[in-house]
């Protein structure tokens, strides 16, 4: 069918163009995808074997959908990628405002049309980019902006009077018939809103202040709700929950390998910034684990749930802070430090709802605490687990491959890591700390020299997770030495992990 070619219902009627509903035409598009093995839904990971083939089960039964699941979960995102399983055009009355379908018309607009016209109704094509609708629910959504009321206005330039269904001025559902609408954050929705919703989702029916009309909507509807809202905000209606015939759960990453896979394509960094600054992956999975260490956090709130753009905006900060030190050094190229991390704290501020026990804290300090939990649980991913080594009877003969940098620091002796020094300064810095170079070595024979320096100073962060030395956050700098010096001689604007600190110990 060569679309170009038909202006006309009588064209349109030649060419043996049969009608499909929404539903239908989306499932015949999606058993052909599966049918060919090409991706149904593309660049959403870690829903291979979970949410997309529920999905893909509900269109297949021609269902309307809500997805269930905290924010940050892709749903929005999985409802607007149903539109590229629509055929790419559709014809529809010329001018109508519901694009009515040529064959199958439903407004009084389009039924004149065809009724005056015949076979010579002009016949427009309808891209499917534009059979997608989407609204916020919101307290102040009424029922005139999904539905639709009448329009004085229309009906003084017509000269209609208000018996005339012409002065109806159509809501966006109405107007997304034949295509996808989306309602994000549903429970949100004023229950009587909600009520509206029945029958078009039951019959078809429409009424717009005593108008009661029979326009049987052609619309794949698909709901979007956060778990929290039941109880915070409000709820789904029963009867219209009924109505919504699939309900699917989505979820958090399950692995780190998965988050680290929706980082890597989510976050933007500009070409400049990735010819200058590395980030290896020691790096990229401390970051990773901040989002897993904050989903369990007895301060964080699990009912509003924690965003994959956490980790997105943290990696950002992350490559901006090494950018950022670069820039003032002159430096040409580096890499992104134990120490820049501290950088990805705003990052983490703004993307965490906080419980009673957690504004107690403070975010700041609730922050740096998930950082520290994310080195610890990292550490043993790389190096042996400091706590077995705590435990180990003496009589046991291994060396503990820690004693000589704990003893360094045991004999009186500090190190101090500028957030804004050199990498060559912070190189020198690390080489100063008996047994940290050797045991890099032991375990990582064949790594650089920028990564040993890098591994050097993960070492000495997970020491400190784990409360074999003293981590100090101090005037710019963080400062290392041995646990019980650090007890006797705390001072006054400094950061250890019995003491709050403040967001301008950071600058």
């Amino acid at each position: 069918m060569n679309r170009e070619q038909i202006k006309t219902l009588g064209e349109l009627k030649k060419s043996g163009y049969k009608r499909k509903s929404v539903k239908e035409e989306i499932r015949e598009n999606l058993i052909r995808k599966l049918g060919t093995n090409q991706t149904t839904f593309s660049k959403i990971i870690g829903y291979e074997d979970s949410v997309i083939p529920d999905t893909e089960r509900a269109l297949l039964s021609r269902h309307n959908i809500l997805f269930l699941g905290l924010r940050g979960q892709a749903k929005t995102r999985m409802a607007r990628q149903m539109v590229e399983l629509m055929d790419e055009y559709i014809p529809i009355v010329a001018g109508s405002e519901v694009n009515d379908d040529p064959l199958y018309p439903i407004s009084k607009f389009a039924k004149d049309q065809i009724e005056e016209k015949g076979d010579a109704t002009p016949i427009s094509w309808l891209n499917r980019s534009e059979r997608y609708g989407e609204k916020l629910a919101t307290p102040d959504v009424s029922v005139a902006d999904l539905i639709g009321d009448i329009d004085p206005i229309k009906a003084a330039n017509l000269r209609l009077n208000f018996a005339d269904e012409r002065v109806i001025h159509f809501g966006i559902i109405p107007k997304s018939n034949r295509g996808i609408f989306v309602i994000n954050e549903i429970p949100d929705l004023q229950a009587r809103i909600q009520v509206a919703l029945f029958n078009i989702l039951e019959e078809g029916d429409i009424q717009i202040r005593g108008f009661k009309l029979r326009m049987p909507l052609d619309i794949l509807f698909v709901f979007t709700a956060n778990p929290e809202d039941y109880t915070n905000r409000g709820s789904i209606v029963t009867p219209l929950k009924d109505r919504i015939e699939s309900q699917i759960l989505t979820h958090y990453p399950k692995s780190i390998e998965h988050s680290l896979a929706i980082t890597e394509q989510e976050a933007e960094i500009l070409d400049e910034q990735k010819n200058r600054v590395r980030i290896s992956d020691l790096v990229k999975r401390l970051i990773e684990q901040v989002a897993f260490e904050a989903r369990t956090s007895e301060f964080v709130d699990k009912k509003s749930g924690v965003s994959a753009r956490l980790t997105i905006a943290a990696f950002e900060n992350a490559v901006s802070a090494a950018e950022r030190r670069a820039i003032i050094n002159k430096e040409k190229e580096t890499q992104v430090w134990i120490s820049d991390l501290v950088g990805i704290i705003p990052s983490i501020t703004g993307k965490i709802e906080l419980v009673y026990e957690g504004e107690q804290e403070g975010p700041y300090q609730v922050a740096f605490n998930l950082l520290e939990k994310a080195f610890r649980s990292q550490f043993v991913n790389y190096f042996p687990n400091p706590e077995q080594l705590k435990k180990r009877k003496p009589s046991e003969k291994e060396e503990n491959p820690f004693r000589s940098i704990i003893v360094w620091f045991d004999k009186g002796n500090q190190l101090n890591l500028f957030f804004n020094s050199k990498d060559d300064e912070k190189i020198q810095q690390l080489y100063k700390v008996d047994g940290l170079h050797p045991l890099i070595k032991k375990y990582f024979k064949h790594s650089s020299e920028k990564e040993t320096a890098l591994l050097m100073e993960f070492v000495l962060h997970g020491l400190s997770a784990y409360s074999m030395i003293s981590k100090k956050i101090v005037e710019g700098r963080i400062e290392f030495k041995d646990l019980i010096g650090s007890m006797v001689n705390l001072g006054p604007g400094s950061y250890s992990s019995d003491q709050d600190f403040e967001e301008n110990d950071f600058n």
